[in-house]
């Protein structure tokens, strides 16, 4: 019983008989009456079958309760449907052999179907396929019909081409003959052009000789204007000398007559109108008294009179000199104001970086930190010292030099100044880098160790003395502010240091000098400010042999400043750091 409900299971009768349905359903609008009717027929047949193996297995399952097992079910549910034919056996076919047929029957049913629906795709495929070779097939016929016309037209091309060259060709032919007709022209007139090239030249020869001689007359002619110029200027020169004498000698009478209504003395006035007397004669001698009479004949004549010291006071205070535009000793030539900038930045390197080498050094042989800052700041003040006094006679002998041949509307300071400008760097270096040296072992104050000299920091002696020198020699020129120890502390021109007594009033020593022009303050310098800062530092000996002596600059110290002996030293607290510069401020 089980395994005849088992194989029934297995063989999955009712899924064939669903999926026949389901295609026959599909298919019926398409199908012929025969096939629909062969389709009913197969199903019923399939369901016959199915129904007969059920009337087996129900016939097996109610003889196994007894012999009324399943009695009441039947009765209530199959009475009505029992009858002899639904228990017999159909035919000779046996239920299992009819089963395996019914599955043989489905399956191949179903690969049936899988081939016509195999066979209906690849007919699409192909049709596909083939419908595509046809439309490329078209496309390489266009193509074909393109290359034929565009064939065609480059054959006509061609053909117009060489036409059009065959007709160039004949141009050209065309020109080279008349060419060759020209040339022979040429040829034949050459000789008579000749001729007359030839009478040209001569008077074209005859012309610059003439010109030659009047370039000749002209320079002669040059040459008296160059003399009557220089000899203008000599003449002017004895009229400014003149006119300072005159300016003196009223000077003098202003001095002397403190009342504007008391006429001038006679040995006054004599002096004013022989003065006046020898200005009109060199006037006459140059043959321009026309031009510069007027120049004074409101204020001199020359005879004698009275003059007021009012007049007198109001022509000097209107004097001031002021340099000409575009003179090298304005305050606004390009040079000055260029190289002051640069000589600027170049002062600030040297105090954020040079000055902080040469302290590096130091602190190999010296372990004293404010010997080694005076060390530097004397170096910076020979420096400038011995440049400033290079430069005055480097100036004094280009002034000599230049006196004896300057000529031109520029005085002879602006020419001094020009040619400095020119030559700045005209000095001798190492000389001046030796006189810093010597200035430096002369000086008390300061000392290194027996075993080592000045030398040590001679990179930075050598940069100080080029940047002293630049600064000496500008129109205007840069110097540093005089320092000496213990001065009163000012603030417009120095900064504490780090290290500083904030509230002491005193310098003890300078770490970097001030820079200034004239009276103005450039840049700021940086000072040490203690309490009992005094002049009494004295230098070390700098051999085992040598004693102390004292300081040249030593002085007594006033009684009135020292500190009583029971006044405990005020503590020093040291400031952080700051972290600007000392030439943050500028003025």
């Amino acid at each position: 019983m089980v395994d005849s409900l088992r194989r029934l299971v297995n063989i999955s009768t009712f899924t064939v008989l669903q999926e026949k349905l389901e295609r026959w359903l599909d298919n019926y609008h398409v199908n012929t009456c025969d096939q629909n009717v062969a389709r009913c027929c197969e199903i019923l047949e399939l369901n016959g079958k199915v129904q007969n193996q059920l009337f087996k297995l129900l016939s097996l399952t109610a003889s196994e309760g007894g012999m009324y097992g399943g009695a009441s079910i039947i009765k209530s549910r199959l009475l009505p449907f029992l009858g002899q034919s639904f228990f017999s056996a159909g035919g000779s076919i046996t239920a299992d052999t009819s089963l395996s047929v019914l599955a043989e029957a489905s399956t191949k049913t179903r690969e049936l179907d899988d081939l016509q629906d195999m066979y209906e795709q690849s007919l699409q495929d192909l049709e596909s396929e083939l419908n595509m070779v046809q439309t490329e097939n078209q496309d390489l016929r266009d193509e074909l019909e393109d290359t034929k016309d565009e064939l065609d037209r480059k054959l006509r091309f061609t053909s117009s081409d060489k036409l059009f060259l065959e007709t160039e060709v004949q141009e050209l032919r065309r020109k080279l003959l008349e060419a060759k007709g020209e040339l022979n022209r040429s040829m034949r007139t050459s000789t008579t052009d000749k001729m007359f090239n030839d009478v040209e030249i001569r008077e074209l020869r005859r012309k610059l000789a003439l010109a030659e001689d009047e370039v000749r007359s002209l320079r002669s002619k040059a040459g008296l204007l160059s003399d009557y110029e220089s000899q203008v200027r000599r003449l002017r020169d004895d009229i400014g000398l003149l006119t300072a004498r005159r300016d003196s000698i009223l000077r003098t009478s202003v001095r002397d007559e403190p009342y504007p209504s008391v006429p001038l003395r006679d040995d006054r006035l004599s002096g004013l109108g022989d003065a006046q007397d020898e200005i009109v004669r060199l006037r006459a001698r140059s043959g321009n008294s026309d031009i510069y009479g007027d120049d004074l004949s409101g204020i001199y004549t020359p005879t004698k009179r009275s003059y007021t010291s009012g007049d007198i006071y109001n022509s000097l205070n209107s004097y001031r000199y002021t340099p000409r535009v575009g003179s090298p000793l304005s305050i606004d030539d390009p040079v000055q104001r260029v190289r002051q900038q640069n000589l600027i930045s170049r002062w600030n390197d040297m105090f954020s970086q040079d000055r902080l080498d040469a302290m590096d050094t130091l602190r190999r042989y010296s372990d004293d930190p404010e010997n080694n800052q005076r060390i530097i700041f004397s170096a910076m003040q020979e420096a400038f010292n011995v440049a400033k006094l290079a430069y005055r006679q480097f100036k004094m002998k280009v002034r000599a030099n230049l006196a004896a041949s300057h000529i031109g509307p520029e005085t002879l300071e602006e020419g001094v100044q020009d040619y400095v400008n020119r030559n700045t760097d005209l000095y001798d270096l190492p000389g001046m880098v030796s006189d810093v040296i010597r200035g430096l072992n002369r000086n008390p104050k300061i000392f290194l160790p027996p075993d080592c000299t000045f030398t040590i920091i001679q990179p930075y002696i050598r940069e100080s003395v080029k940047l002293a020198w630049q600064m000496s020699a500008l129109a205007h020129p840069l110097d540093i502010s005089v320092a000496t120890d213990a001065e009163l502390y000012d603030c417009n021109k120095y900064r504490r240091s780090y290290d500083s007594e904030y509230t002491a009033p005193l310098v003890n020593h300078h770490l970097w000098p001030s820079l200034m022009q004239g009276l103005k303050v450039i840049m700021k310098g940086e000072a040490v400010t203690r309490r009992g800062a005094s002049l009494g530092t004295t230098r070390r000996s700098r051999s085992p042999t040598r004693s102390r002596s004292p300081s040249p600059m030593r002085r007594p110290r006033p009684r009135s400043r020292s500190f009583s002996p029971s006044r405990k030293p005020r503590s020093r607290s040291i400031s952080p750091r700051r972290a600007a510069s000392p030439f943050a401020d500028r003025y």
